[in-house]
């Protein structure tokens, strides 16, 4: 490219300058990382504009060349420090070296990560929100900020355990609706529990056990707020939290199936008590 565009070549991918980019691929990394260094990894030009309509400000782009024109001009549009972030141009190779992996949706954004959001102040603006116990799979979590996002939730609350909504592959999961619905810790777990009761809401803890009610709108319908929580994968959620709720509820299911996996579980729940119930 010319001297002087607004590209930055990157042939080295030692290059000090795209260090925020490298070993995407690897998790602990990753997890001690982003969050310490207040980045996350948008992936794909789709997500790159969620991100940025969001407000959340760009640290850099990382891009291929087939894949320049797909760079949201928002980039340009309204730069936080007055000046525009870098965008480094890299070969498919020289992408993966750095990566970890081939980068087939063709660009990566830095973005700077706000602080946290007080879980008080979360649910003062919410009426329905989505408790979750120990999550850890970012796949899951990702679908299930989708499903609130779509399906008319408000918010959600993360026990201390739970993975990063942030995280690449649950950006990539959600489609970016991570930045549209806003989160929060509850931290000490399952204590915290108690300022969402305090706040006014039916804590409702989702479970395949036979003896709890079965989920149907008309729970939305009668009650103002609804809290609903999902435990984490395979185990479900800890006799702790169902003691800490205030209903238990469970999805019939039929052909001997005993329960469904979290996400689409969150889906669901979302569905009876989201829109269907305003």
């Amino acid at each position: 490219m010319e001297q002087g565009s607004r590209f930055i070549v990157i042939d080295d991918p030692a290059d000090p300058r795209v260090a925020d980019y490298v070993a995407l691929t690897d998790v602990a990394l990753r997890r001690r990382r982003e969050p310490a260094e207040g980045l996350f990894i948008a992936e794909g030009e789709r997500v790159i504009e969620r991100a940025l309509r969001a407000g959340y400000q760009p640290r850099s782009v990382l891009v291929s060349p087939a894949r320049l024109a797909g760079v949201p001009e928002r980039i340009w549009a309204e730069p936080a420090a007055g000046h525009p972030p870098p965008v480094f141009v890299a070969g498919p190779p020289v992408l993966e070296a750095i990566t970890g992996f081939e980068v087939h949706r063709g660009a990566l954004a830095s973005m700077c990560r706000r602080p946290a959001l007080d879980p008080a102040q979360v649910l003062a603006a919410a009426r329905r929100v989505l408790v979750c116990e120990d999550l850890v799979s970012h796949t899951n979590l990702g679908a299930i900020f989708r499903s609130a996002a779509g399906l008319g939730m408000d918010a959600v609350l993360l026990s201390p355990r739970c993975a990063d909504p942030l995280y690449r592959r649950s950006v990539r999961v959600s489609m970016g609706e991570v930045f549209a619905v806003p989160y929060a810790r509850l931290d000490p777990w399952p204590g915290a529990l108690d300022l969402v009761r305090a706040a006014g809401f039916e804590v409702v803890a989702l479970t395949p056990a036979p003896d709890a009610e079965e989920l149907t709108p008309a729970w939305g319908a009668a009650a103002d707020r609804v809290a609903l929580l999902l435990g984490t994968e395979g185990a479900g959620l800890s006799e702790a939290a169902q003691a800490a709720a205030t209903r238990r509820a469970r999805i019939p299911m039929a052909h001997g199936v005993d329960s469904l996996n979290v996400a689409a579980t969150a889906a669901i729940a979302c569905y009876l008590l989201g829109i269907r119930s305003r």
